[in-house]
């Protein structure tokens, strides 16, 4: 298979259309629940999972966080991410699964995370991405936090300017970028991040989605989080990604985890030259 094309993937409304999906693999497959990262969407998976269908016969299923690709956006114009974990919660449900195996890059990540430690009957298996726990605030900052989050205005979405062509929809993501991408490696998530108008392409995602967070974890609430989980995890670290030494000492006191570095930017899974690489390592990872 030439993982340096893209699948589309099948899409799917869950959560009576609140929630919206992609899926890849054989229907009757077993399932595995993909989580993308923060203003990426479900296409984030779309080199990643045909290889792992192929080679695993299992079915992905990737959920778009709210705000977040096709899903609806949340009317307060606050994203939480105990709000996350309950749209997994109810993905879950609507997929009828008791139990998956989760797999999510960066935001999906720590997502997974905070469902596998708070419900850990719900999570098989955790498959990390470049992500493991959330940023954090000492308790000493929490009022500065929640002021800055207070006093950001929510911007209204008309505020945004359309995009004369899918080449500048591209450009502005990659010079955006909070972690260094390139145009092909990110075109597929902007493909789907976009809707046409009369004006010319705007993104489906929500501009409140760059609003500061209220709240934040503290070091020691995501210690305890970490403590708190008891199915394998895995964790995929990009060379040149997010998680650096504190994550990896962070780590240190989850009871199974296994570490694995590997070459490659924040968005490897999705790197041609990367995606190959990492496939494997998720199959060695279940096939163990």
């Amino acid at each position: 298979m030439d993982s340096s094309k893209p699948a589309q993937g099948a899409p799917q409304q869950l959560v009576q259309g609140r929630l919206a999906a992609l899926r890849w693999g054989r229907r009757d497959a077993p399932v595995w629940v993909c989580l993308h990262g923060w203003l990426d969407n479900a296409a984030t998976f779309s080199r990643l999972a045909p290889l792992l269908c192929e080679q695993l016969d299992v079915q992905l299923v990737a959920v778009e966080l709210s705000g977040h690709g096709h899903s609806r956006w949340r009317e307060a114009g606050r994203y939480l991410l105990w709000d996350y974990v309950e749209d997994v919660v109810a993905a879950l449900d609507d997929l009828g699964l008791e139990r998956a195996v989760i797999l999510g890059h960066s935001l999906g990540a720590i997502v997974a995370t905070l469902l596998a430690a708070t419900l850990p009957e719900r999570v098989e298996r955790l498959l990390l991405i470049d992500g493991l726990v959330s940023q954090t605030t000492p308790s000493d900052h929490v009022v500065t936090q929640l002021r800055e989050a207070l006093l950001t205005k929510r911007r209204d979405a008309s505020s945004r300017r359309p995009y004369r062509s899918f080449e500048q929809a591209v450009d502005a993501r990659v010079l955006g970028a909070v972690t260094p991408v390139d145009a092909d490696t990110i075109a597929p998530v902007v493909a789907r991040n976009l809707r046409e108008e009369a004006a010319g392409l705007v993104l489906r995602s929500d501009v409140a989605l760059h609003r500061p967070s209220p709240l934040r974890f503290t070091h020691e609430q995501n210690l305890a989080m970490l403590r708190a989980l008891r199915c394998p995890v895995s964790v995929l670290a990009a060379r040149h990604g997010i998680l650096g030494e504190p994550a990896r000492e962070a780590a240190s006191v989850v009871p199974s985890l296994n570490w694995i570095a590997l070459e490659g930017g924040h968005h490897l899974h999705l790197e041609k030259a990367q995606v190959a690489a990492v496939a494997a390592a998720i199959i060695g990872e279940v096939s163990e």
